[in-house]
């Protein structure tokens, strides 16, 4: 022990961090409980802890339970580095890695959680506590939790490796908190990266959460929460960002990775913003307002979508085909302002055959304005086949897609489609005539200016 209320998991007594630190934390909360037992004492009584995770590996096989507050779990580097990339890679060449697991004050999560238990079963680390107050001021930072590997999912397709599940969660929140903070941390190989229930004031900064199933999940229903400045990225079949029945979440300048099924996806979400963000998807539906969200602002955000260049991952998709909308709206008196928007796809590989690809689908709702995106439409046939470079050229492959500018044609797009369920909503400079697609009896509309007309 450190001090009275700092603790160091390869200090304290009872347990072996590296064979299990969750029942090596268990035994520090119990003791903080045990110590701090008076709730008023002197203008105070219960401070909280600091448990320390030093750099190296430490496998958690128990479950730990965090029902304290101010608490501050801390390593010393998120230690992330992909293993997508590794496990795709053949054994012959990562003979010759420098590296090939994650590192830094890494949690190695050994828990074989049942499917039919729930997600809260597979966390690494549950916080839930009933009663009042609401538990506060819990924190995570700078340290990694590993799910290690993913598993078959009875598809048939013999890659255990990219399916994105294997029931495990890194951090859940299950009951009404406060002033949370999850910060610097490295989240990887998890079917659930962060799942928090009923939020106040949550901040989500400046972590590194990729290679997960699903990576930010905000559920039940909470307000005044941040996600920020945060490496994103999830598997096919999950959500990078996904909040439901929220109010006020900030989210900015974010880098979201491509892959995820959405890069953010909001149900019934309210007053919030989506602002300065880059996002970067494989698929349609890259932003999914769903179950009438209203009142959000997006604005000033980069999206790309473009094809999967790297032929491990070229087979998966999330279902969706072109007609959904790169960004669809259900809801009333949202704003987008000033996205750029690009589309850089060949035309082979648009779903249905033929269509004319959507970039801004509103399918329902009213007073929604749009207004000064830039939306960028392009068909681009690769000069090289790239389909023989190795599977460990990820990071070549992808960069090489990114920069490729040249070779291009422009692509037939509806730029804005505005269901006849819409209505009553203003769509300003995001589209030529033939472009949108709106009743203009009910909606009104001003395109944008095409040189030399």
């Amino acid at each position: 022990m450190l001090s009275e209320n700092c603790y160091d998991v390869t200090k304290y007594p009872p347990g072996n961090p590296r064979e299990d630190i969750g029942a090596v934390i268990n035994n520090i909360i119990a003791d903080i409980k045990n110590r701090q037992a008076v709730a008023d004492a002197n203008d105070g009584g219960k401070p909280g802890s600091v448990i320390y995770i030093p750099p190296g590996n430490y496998r958690l096989v128990t479950q730990v339970v965090i029902d304290v507050s101010y608490l501050k779990i801390v390593g010393s580097g998120h230690g992330f580095t992909s293993s997508s990339i590794r496990f795709n890679t053949p054994a012959g060449e990562l003979a010759h890695w420098h590296e090939v697991w994650p590192g830094g004050s890494r949690i190695l999560v050994d828990t074989s959680p049942e499917a039919a238990d729930g997600e809260a079963a597979g966390a690494a680390f549950y916080v839930k506590r009933s009663g009042n107050p609401r538990i506060s001021s819990v924190e995570f930072a700078d340290f990694c939790i590993d799910g290690l590997h993913f598993i078959d999912d009875g598809s048939g397709q013999d890659d255990a490796e990219n399916t994105y599940r294997n029931g495990k969660t890194g951090i859940y929140v299950g009951s009404a908190n406060d002033s949370f903070r999850i910060t610097g941390m490295g989240l990887i190989y998890l079917e659930h990266g962060v799942t928090v229930h009923d939020a106040d004031a949550l901040a989500i900064d400046n972590n590194f959460i990729a290679e997960c199933g699903n990576c930010i999940e905000l559920k039940g229903m909470g307000q005044a929460s941040r996600i920020a400045n945060n490496f994103v990225g999830a598997g096919y079949r999950g959500h990078s960002i996904y909040a439901e029945n929220y109010a006020g979440i900030l989210v900015s300048s974010n880098n979201v990775f491509p892959r995820g099924a959405s890069s953010i996806h909001f149900s019934g979400v309210v007053r919030s913003s989506v602002t300065g963000n880059r996002f970067h998807s494989f698929y349609p539906g890259m932003l999914v307002f769903a179950a009438n969200c209203c009142e959000n602002l997006v604005s000033s955000n980069h999206f790309l979508r473009d094809r999967e260049p790297w032929t491990p991952m070229q087979k998966y998709d999330n279902g969706l085909d072109d007609l959904f909308g790169l960004l669809q709206i259900d809801g009333s008196n949202n704003s987008l302002i000033a996205n750029h928007i690009s589309e850089i796809i060949d035309t082979r590989y648009i779903r249905p055959p033929a269509v004319k690809p959507v970039i801004i689908n509103v399918v329902s709702g009213i007073g929604n304005y749009i207004s000064s995106n830039h939306i960028v439409a392009a068909t681009e046939i690769s000069q090289k086949d790239k389909s023989d470079a190795p599977n460990s050229a990820c990071f070549s492959t992808q960069v090489s897609a990114l920069l490729s500018t040249g070779n291009s044609t422009s692509l037939g797009v509806t730029t804005v489609l505005v269901q006849k369920e819409s209505v009553r909503n203003t769509v300003l400079d995001s589209g030529n005539d033939e472009q949108v697609v709106m009743d203009r009896t009910v909606n009104a509309f001003r395109g944008t200016p095409v040189p030399g007309q």
